[in-house]
């Protein structure tokens, strides 16, 4: 049978719809290929713009090293990040509205252009792009998953896995390196972990050229969401996490 990213898409947000468990996709609706795994994350975003608006921005997924390890996947994945999803400093996350959502801890850029089709996007040539940055939380809705059990294709299809942002302040960008920039994470008023930046520009001309190949490109206004600093965690009802970056303000999160 020839792939369907529309079967995939459904079955996916069926699952989510019952508050199922996650599972790789089904072998025989299952995506081969990361072409087709995108096509599915293209069909299940035309069924969630009418609950969560239009595309606000991406993601980069399994992006940095301590994420790669964690996930036992060896290449970065892209996602979708709709406007409703995206919550402004300080938030609440409500846990009943979620499976399982769990945390990252990452550095956000705000786009000041547009990124059309053209030369390949590098860091030399995105970082032109670029008005602002900001600390953020990326809301996971893992499902309970087996990270160590997940395909990648699987979480391609299911956007891999995004169910929001929180964004800090923005702090205008001025071309200023943003590799090695320390992250700390306090949980409840006391330090916790802490992270570094890992080449953000490249992952943002990484994440240019996957919206130009997906004919999607990135637009002025959107936010891109460059990998967690730190691995993900838990959080618990009463939690209170305040994620920093050296010289870029601070992001903050509660959960009920």
């Amino acid at each position: 049978m020839p792939f369907s990213p529309e079967a995939a898409a459904r079955f996916i947000l069926d699952a989510h719809d019952r508050r199922a468990p996650y599972q790789n996709l089904p072998k025989d609706i299952a995506p081969s290929t990361m072409d087709e795994a995108y096509a599915a994350q293209d069909a299940l975003a035309k069924l969630l713009t009418s609950r969560f608006g239009e595309v606000a921005g991406l993601k980069i997924a399994v992006a940095t090293k301590v994420m790669q390890e964690l996930m036992g996947i060896d290449r970065p994945l892209g996602g979708i990040i709709f406007e409703k999803r995206v919550h402004a400093s300080p938030a609440t996350i409500r846990l009943a509205d979620h499976i399982n959502v769990v945390v990252e801890f990452e550095l956000a850029v705000r786009l000041g252009r547009d990124l059309p089709k053209g030369a390949p996007w590098t860091a030399d040539t995105v970082k032109t792009t670029i008005a602002a940055v900001m600390p953020a939380f990326e809301l996971i809705e893992d499902r309970h998953a087996d990270y160590k059990r997940t395909e990648a294709l699987t979480l391609i299809a299911d956007n891999a896995w995004n169910a929001g942002i929180v964004l800090g302040a923005e702090v205008p960008y001025a071309a200023q390196p943003l590799n090695g920039i320390a992250g700390h994470l306090a949980i409840n008023g006391r330090d916790s972990h802490h992270g570094a930046t890992d080449d953000p520009l490249t992952t943002l001309a990484w994440v240019a050229n996957l919206a130009v190949e997906r004919n999607r490109p990135l637009k002025a206004g959107m936010v891109v969401i460059t990998g967690s600093v730190i691995p993900t965690l838990p959080i618990a009802a009463g939690d209170r996490f305040v994620f920093r970056f050296d010289g870029l303000g601070s992001v903050e999160a509660t959960a009920r």
